[in-house]
């Protein structure tokens, strides 16, 4: 079996609502952008995952003609390549999702689903739910977390760092929904590295006065191991961080620096061969790892086969506007089906009607998050413009 070829396929679509954190607190707007790329082999078996750019042609000669059963081996060829550049933006896109269309082709080749594939001995993954929510008023957010609650969903991250008062009482919101699963829910936090490390240990601090944090999400710089291990140290709560950053490499200093106590990372991540090393080497420090949020949480067959996966982000604002996977939430848990592959079917149909050739934002929308004014310095509290906390 020979890679012949590639597609990619590009779309916009309308989300249900706009998604906000403490550095775009009015949210970002609904529209938003996607791709799918396909790699293709002699014996009509294709490889599908979510993301691909046109960064991909320049790697693609790599692949051409090589069997994709040496996923492994290819994609440190692709690493190789770009070395002296770096594995960052167009071409650390372009690798990830090139991996993971290449597992779900070797799933598809031995007609296995893709967890099965990866050594899961069960077909589940724990969720938790996160609203990207700092720009719903306090209804919307007991509405979010209920709903997840009714699922059997025990954990929340909710979007805090510019108004104490309303982190503490929408914390409490949270919290109460989801003491309808469990008495004490896995409350988690998120201020998206706006606050410095001091800032961070005052306002982590006051926030614990009141609720059991279980963990704070990117309290400091994604890259600063001296100002994370500095938080980690001086409050009760885990310090989660990794979302943002890139390979094994970057999150060497992190953990040789005792700088994070969850690590946290996602199909960007070098793809799925890159995810599972970052995993292996947190396992050796006995460090738990957290996969990030993805449309139809379509990483949750990797999430299934790592023996120190605590649980799998999910957000529901609508991201699935031409595709499917093949799992469903129930009892707090992500259950994963037999399709073989990742399970990620096409709604050709739908795809069509939604493809373009250059997703282009609509005027005024800043896509993705830029970083807020006085990120690190000092809190720009929101204006009456920007959010509503009522």
């Amino acid at each position: 079996m020979k890679i012949t070829g590639y597609n990619i396929r590009k779309y916009t679509w309308e989300m249900d609502r706009a998604l906000g954190d403490a550095n775009s607190p009015s949210g970002s707007g609904t529209w938003s952008a996607g791709s799918i790329l396909s790699i293709e082999t002699d014996e009509g078996i294709t490889g599908v995952a979510l993301g691909g750019n046109d960064y991909v042609a320049s790697v693609f000669p790599l692949l051409e003609g090589q069997d994709p059963r040496g996923n492994i081996g290819l994609w440190k060829k692709m690493m190789d390549q770009v070395f002296k550049g770096g594995n960052e933006g167009a071409a650390n896109a372009a690798i990830s999702s090139i991996d993971i269309a290449l597992w779900d082709l070797k799933a598809k080749i031995a007609d296995q689903p893709l967890w099965k594939l990866l050594g899961a001995s069960e077909p589940r993954v724990k969720a938790y739910a996160s609203g990207i929510d700092l720009n719903l008023t306090d209804d919307e957010i007991y509405t979010f977390y209920s709903r997840m609650a009714d699922q059997g969903i025990d954990g929340g991250k909710l979007k805090v760092g510019l108004d104490m008062d309303a982190d503490l009482r929408r914390i409490g919101i949270m919290n109460e929904c989801l003491q309808r699963v469990t008495p004490r829910p896995m409350l988690t936090i998120d201020s998206n590295e706006y606050w410095s490390p001091k800032q961070a240990i005052r306002h982590i601090s006051e926030i614990e006065k009141h609720f059991d944090i279980t963990w704070v999400e990117e309290p400091a710089r994604r890259w600063d191991y001296d100002g994370l291990r500095m938080v980690s140290q001086n409050v009760s709560a885990a310090v989660a961080t990794g979302e943002n950053i890139n390979d094994l490499g970057d999150f060497y200093a992190l953990i040789a620096n005792e700088a994070v106590d969850i690590v946290e990372f996602g199909s960007n991540c070098t793809g799925i061969t890159g995810g599972r090393q970052v995993a292996n080497m947190a396992y050796a420090f006995e460090l738990p790892v957290c996969l990030m949020n993805c449309p139809g949480e379509f990483m949750a067959p990797l999430a299934a086969a790592l023996p120190n996966h605590l649980a799998l982000e999910v957000v529901d604002p609508f991201r699935e506007p031409c595709f499917t996977t093949d799992n469903y939430i129930d009892d707090g848990w992500i259950h994963l089906g037999n399709e073989p592959g990742l399970g990620l079917i096409v709604d050709e149909e739908k795809l069509a009607a939604i493809e373009v050739d250059v997703p282009v934002p609509p005027p005024g929308v800043s896509w993705p998050f830029p970083r807020r004014e006085g990120a690190g310095l000092y809190q720009v509290p929101p204006t009456p413009d920007e959010v509503v906390w009522k």
